[in-house]
C-alpha cells in the first residue's frame, strides 16, 4: 500500500506558547489519543492584535494556556477548520473572554442526510451548538494587525471543513484535512471520501510552502506529501477492488484482510473509511450493493 512519508516527530509543549512559523506560535491541548495523536494545536497568528485558530475543545487547563499566552494582546477573530468536539467548543469561552468574532465555514453539518435505519457513529463527537458570527465562503479574507487569513474550503473530514491561508506566506492552517502523522478519518455520514479527494487535489493545485495541522507536526514539503496522500487513498480503493474481486462481499471481511496489522481497536474506524471509499465506487458506477451502501451490505463489481 503506498503511504506519504508520515513524520511522527513533534516538540510536545503542554500548556506553553511555542514558535510555529514566524508571527505564529502554537499551544496544544492536552487530550492526546489515537485520533488526536499528542492533543489538538490551537494557534496564535499576529503580535499585539491576533487571530487564534482552533480554539480547541472544553478543557480548563488548554484555556489558561491560551488566556496565558493572549495576555496583553488583542484577539479579534477566531477561526475554526471544523465543528468537532476537539476543534471548536473552547471558542465559546474565549469569546465571552476576550469579544472577539467567531469565523468557520458554517455550523456543523452531514456530508449527506442519515438513510433509514442509519446512525451516525460520530454524533457525539460533533459540536452542534457553534455556529459561527462570521460564515467565511470561498476565497474570502479577513484581516487583523499583520496578518490575513483567507478561507479554504476543503471538506471531506467533515462537510464544514476549511483550511485558512496565511496570505503573503505560504502557509496553510490545514486543520484534519492533511496531517504530518497520519491520514485524515474519513466516516460517512459526516464525511465524503469524494469531497475528501477533491479538497486534496485542490490544495494540490496550490503553492503553499508550509501546512499546519490541526494535530502532530507540521508538513514541510506539500506538494510531495500531498502526492503521497493521494496515492494512498487510489491504493486502499484499489485494495478494496481486489477484495471485492477476490470475493469478499462485505466490509468487515474486507477490513480483516485490508487492515490486518492494524490495531483491531481501529477496525471499527477502518470500516467506516471502507465505506467511504465505497460510497465513492458505487457513485461512480464501479461496484453495486444490494442496497443502499452501508456497513452492513454486501457488494459486488459491475
Amino acid at each position: 500500500m503506498e503511504s506519504p512519508a508520515f513524520d511522527l516527530a513533534f516538540e510536545l509543549a503542554y500548556g506553553r506558547a511555542v514558535p510555529a512559523a514566524p508571527g505564529v506560535e502554537r499551544i496544544t491541548a492536552e487530550n492526546p489519543g489515537p485520533f488526536t495523536f499528542y492533543g489538538t494545536n490551537s494557534y496564535i497568528v499576529g503580535s499585539s492584535s491576533v487571530a487564534v485558530i482552533d480554539p480547541g475543545p472544553e478543557d480548563e487547563a488548554h484555556y489558561q494556556a491560551l488566556m496565558a499566552a493572549l495576555a496583553g494582546r488583542e484577539v479579534t477573530h477566531i477561526f475554526v477548520s471544523h465543528t468537532h468536539r476537539d476543534h471548536s467548543p473552547l471558542a465559546r469561552r474565549l469569546q465571552a473572554a476576550t469579544g472577539a468574532v467567531t469565523v468557520g465555514q458554517g455550523p456543523h453539518r452531514p456530508a449527506r442526510p442519515l438513510r433509514d435505519g442509519e446512525i451516525n457513529p460520530f454524533s457525539e463527537s460533533s459540536d452542534l451548538a457553534f455556529v459561527p458570527d462570521i460564515a467565511l465562503g470561498d476565497g474570502q479574507t479577513l484581516s487583523g494587525d499583520g496578518w490575513a487569513l483567507t478561507s479554504v474550503p476543503t471538506p471531506g473530514h467533515t462537510a464544514n471543513h476549511a483550511a485558512f491561508a496565511l496570505e503573503g506566506r505560504d502557509i496553510l492552517f490545514s486543520g484534519d484535512h492533511v496531517m504530518a502523522w497520519s491520514t485524515s478519518i474519513v466516516a460517512p455520514p459526516d464525511g465524503s471520501m469524494a469531497d475528501y479527494m477533491a479538497s486534496l487535489e485542490r490544495l494540490m493545485e496550490r503553492a503553499d510552502r508550509l501546512l499546519l495541522p490541526g494535530h502532530g507536526g507540521p508538513v514541510t514539503a506539500p506538494a510531495a506529501f500531498l502526492q503521497g496522500l493521494k496515492a494512498h487513498r487510489l491504493g486502499r480503493e484499489r485494495a478494496i477492488l481486489e477484495r471485492i474481486r477476490a470475493g469478499d462481499r462485505g466490509i468487515a471481511e474486507m477490513v480483516k484482510a485490508i487492515y490486518r496489522d492494524t490495531d483491531p481497536k481501529l477496525h471499527g474506524a477502518a470500516a467506516l473509511s471502507v465505506l467511504a471509499h465505497i460510497e465513492d465506487l458505487v457513485e461512480r458506477g464501479e461496484i453495486a450493493a444490494d442496497g443502499p451502501p452501508s456497513l452492513a451490505a454486501t457488494y459486488r463489481l459491475l
